[in-house]
């Protein structure tokens, strides 16, 4: 599903010199898979997110998802592919603090161009055990529930691919043993799922260990 050829990312610095955030990184993930990436602060994840996420592109070297060179789309192209094949699952929820979950579950098909069916939000509310909870706004909400509204945006467009950055880090454990237990469910259902984490056990629940050092892949475990 994806295909990273000699990724590189670099920033220009004010004293006329770069910071390398990606040094000729090439990976591949299959469909399916469930990818946790690791690695010291600074060590190109969120970069790589970025990128993955069509939020980013490149310096040098291709991103390749699901057949689409992402170098080659225009800016209007990517963000059509990043509406309509990832979602997004972030540790800070993003939620709208005065909307309901299906309000704010419902947000990314304002964007949307797809024919989806009606009772979409519903839909993905009900996957995340919230069917109950429809009219409840953030405040009204664990920490918990907040992150399963979050995960129910996340699958509103019905995506290929989610990319989850420390979706655990302001959960309780056993809130965080909730989330991963969906994200788990989400990609034996055939989702990709590539998770962001500092936690070490949380990286060992994933199928593979992608580990970056200094924005260069160091292992694939």
């Amino acid at each position: 599903m994806i295909q990273l050829h000699g990724l590189s990312k670099t920033y220009p610095r004010p004293d006329g010199g770069e910071v390398r955030a990606l040094d000729g990184l090439s990976l591949d993930i299959e469909r399916g898979d469930f990818v946790a990436v690791v690695g010291a602060s600074g060590s190109g994840k969120s970069t790589l997110l970025n990128i993955l996420g069509l939020l980013d592109v490149p310096t040098d070297g291709r991103y390749v998802l699901n057949g689409a060179d992402a170098s080659q789309l225009s800016t209007r192209e990517m963000a059509r592919l990043r509406n309509r094949k990832i979602g997004f699952v972030f540790q800070a929820f993003h939620l709208l603090p005065r909307t309901t979950a299906l309000e704010n579950v419902e947000l990314p098909l304002l964007y949307s161009d797809g024919d989806l069916p009606d009772g979409a939000g519903e839909a993905a509310l009900a996957k995340v055990g919230l069917a109950d909870r429809v009219s409840h706004t953030p405040a009204e909400l664990s920490g918990g529930q907040q992150q399963r509204v979050a995960i129910a945006r996340a699958l509103v467009n019905n995506p290929d691919l989610i990319l989850a950055d420390e979706p655990t880090g302001n959960l309780d454990a056993q809130s965080a043993h909730e989330v991963m237990s969906l994200l788990h469910t989400l990609s034996t259902e055939g989702r990709t799922i590539i998770l962001v984490t500092h936690d070490a056990a949380l990286a060992a629940q994933c199928r593979r260990i992608v580990r970056l050092s200094a924005g260069r892949l160091e292992a694939v475990q």
